[in-house]
């Protein structure tokens, strides 16, 4: 399993959108206290709709309690600021993805201390960044492909589509 961290989020809708996609794609997801919302905020339900239920969901104090609470985890650095592109790492099982808070990223202090972990998403110059829950699933969405979409439904059927094109 994939773990998707998010470091101090801020935006209660991006955290439910990115819920749900941990959901659909049987992630989990680490949550970093402080937030800029609560849990229970409307915000979060509207965007997870009825899947939030569902959501593997681990919260922690500060990025100590997560260090403390993973040791040894594999952790890549979503960031601007770094060299790797996404798509030129190598995902596995068990991998934590972290993303930061939607103001400021993760704290640079973090980031200096795992240079070769951090990861970016190429794009162009005039762009400070993409929106956290779109960048969460392109990221992700490679880290499966990787994998083979473990445990994913790849292929379905067109029902009333059919019919058009007969």
């Amino acid at each position: 399993m994939l773990n998707i961290v998010l470091h101090e989020p801020e935006m209660p809708a991006n955290t439910g959108n990115i819920g749900r996609t941990c959901v659909a794609t049987g992630t989990a997801l680490h949550l970093i206290r402080p937030y800029g919302f609560i849990l229970s905020d409307k915000m979060i339900k509207r965007s997870g709709m009825d899947y939030w239920d569902n959501l593997n969901l681990t919260q922690y104090l500060d990025y100590n309690d997560f260090l403390v609470k993973n040791p040894g985890a594999r952790v890549f650095y979503a960031t601007t600021k770094g060299k790797n592109r996404y798509t030129d790492v190598e995902f596995k099982d068990g991998d934590f993805i972290m993303f930061g808070k939607e103001s400021a990223g993760i704290p640079e202090e973090i980031l200096a201390e795992h240079p070769e972990s951090c990861i970016r998403i190429p794009m162009g110059h005039d762009i400070r960044s993409l929106n956290l829950s779109n960048s969460v699933a392109i990221v992700l969405y490679e880290a499966l492909r990787q994998m083979g979409f473990p445990k994913l439904e790849t292929e379905g059927e067109l029902h009333r589509l059919e019919y058009h094109y007969k």
